[in-house]
């Protein structure tokens, strides 16, 4: 029988893109982006296409240079173009392109095991390699479970993360996460996951103490019977609802809480580890020690997929015994080239002092946009860090906020592209209330702060004239 060999419009034989499409045509047709609104891009609304990215500096296909004020994604925490970790990974492909850790362990996942946990505050020892963060949440809550079934608990099952947090978007990680529209379109979700309030001092109720956040996830472990609960889940500072920093204290009343009822601490540090908050771990920054970390995007800086699960002496030691072992395990967890990207990318960290130079310039980047509570349309500046964010309000007195569709017209008719137009990319986001959030790569200084200012003073002041007085 003959096979036909007719193609759709504009594509060569077997379905594929004719040599004379450009990225444009391409990308519309056959790339999926993530969380993206595919129909809001045509002819005349271009997709952006960024081709190359030098510092604290990303360029498009035309040539157009871009202030990468979110380190693309929270994790380009070295700068963009560092050629010695294309040059780490190039001596590693031509050694050891792959091999599984499953049963076999390879030189580079073994030193960098043991660099994180050198790097590790306490008995932080025990370190188990995944490619990303939903994944890293995923494995500690597996962890969680599996650790206290071994210890004879086996209802406890559940998992309590705070409202509004992201904790990724597997299955696991999306039933820990606390964002509704995130939710709704896989549910039913894995059974177990509950959400406590989080730590918004901004929106507190005046008849609240500082610290009724962290009581009420004591009231949840209560209600659903200490038993069944295997552990809370919590980033040093949140980055869903815009860079929610704790109260003095409330981490510790959390440890407090949870060793009263046997239930394990986890971190949450795809985000805030990796100097994003001035330290090797976010944790470190407020002082408080968790039975498991959950890491990613700085362990790399992005230049290749990683991430990991760090675990305690006490929490691994159960599995470390006789033919018991931990049943999970991911096909390029610490795979050698991510392995030895994630060592070039440290020795960065360490020879520059990446960490000390957040906390030295930290005043400086947040003074810059205390500056901007000027503005009509700024209520609150919070964050930590290269991690910050601006809540953007229509009445300074009262704190009112911008209904849904006000939002709409407001963060994606307007800001988001005029932000990018003027050269800044950040995140306006309303997973919330609405707020800008920058999170500049950790090599950011003085004139990229100088920069950043300059072009939020100018597109909030439209945004206000334009948009809300209007």
């Amino acid at each position: 029988m003959a096979i036909s060999t007719t193609t759709k419009s504009g594509e060569a034989p077997g379905g594929k893109p004719g040599g004379g499409a450009d990225l444009q045509e391409l990308a519309r047709r056959h790339l999926w982006m993530h969380f993206t609104r595919m129909g809001a891009y045509g002819p005349d609304h271009p997709i952006p296409i960024i081709t190359r990215g030098e510092g604290c500096y990303v360029y498009d296909e035309h040539g157009k240079r871009y202030l990468d004020g979110l380190s693309a994604l929270f994790c380009v925490n070295v700068g963009h173009g560092r050629a010695e970790i294309g040059e780490a990974a190039a001596k590693q492909i031509s050694e050891l392109g792959f091999y599984t850790n499953w049963s076999y362990a390879h030189p580079r996942a073994i030193e960098l095991a043991a660099k994180v946990a050198e790097l590790a505050p306490g008995d932080l020892n025990r370190v188990f390699f995944t490619s990303g963060g939903s994944e890293s949440v995923e494995s500690a809550w597996k962890l969680a479970k599996a650790y206290h079934q071994l210890n004879g608990d086996q209802r406890r099952t559940k998992l309590i993360a705070r409202d509004l947090a992201y904790h990724g978007t597997t299955h696991g990680a999306l039933t820990a996460t606390g964002i509704t529209s995130l939710r709704e379109q896989f549910e039913p979700l894995v059974p177990g996951g509950l959400h406590a309030p989080n730590t918004n001092v901004y929106h507190l109720p005046p008849d609240h103490e500082p610290l009724w956040a962290a009581d009420a996830i004591e009231q949840m472990i209560e209600f659903q019977g200490a038993d069944t609960v295997a552990a809370v889940i919590l980033e040093p500072v949140q980055n869903a609802g815009g860079c929610f920093t704790p109260p003095e204290g409330y981490f510790q009343r959390v440890r407090e809480i949870c060793d009263r009822h046997g239930v394990l601490l986890i971190s949450d540090e795809v985000i805030c580890s990796w100097g994003r908050l001035g330290y090797y771990f976010g944790h470190e920054r407020y002082g408080y020690s968790p039975d498991i970390v959950t890491t990613a995007k700085g362990i790399t800086s992005a230049y290749a997929p990683m991430g990991a699960m760090i675990a305690s002496d006490r929490i691994a030691e159960p599995f470390m015994q006789g033919e018991k072992s931990f049943s999970h395990g991911i096909t390029f967890g610490g795979h050698p080239v991510s392995a030895a990207i994630a060592l070039a990318n440290i020795a960065i960290f360490e020879r520059e002092d990446l960490c000390g130079h957040v906390r030295a310039k930290e005043p400086e980047f947040r003074g810059m946009l205390e500056g901007l509570r000027e503005l009509p349309i700024v209520g609150d500046v919070r964050g930590a860090g290269f991690f910050q964010a601006i809540e953007l309000v229509k009445d300074k007195e009262t704190r009112e906020s911008f209904s849904d569709e006000e939002c709409e017209v407001l963060l994606r008719g307007f800001l988001s592209n005029a932000l990018f137009d003027k050269g800044l990319i950040c995140r306006a986001d309303d997973r919330g209330d609405p707020v800008i959030q920058l999170s500049p790569p950790l090599i950011a200084d003085s004139e990229q702060f100088e920069e950043i200012d300059r072009i939020l003073r100018s597109v909030l002041t439209e945004a206000w004239d334009k948009i809300v007085r209007h």
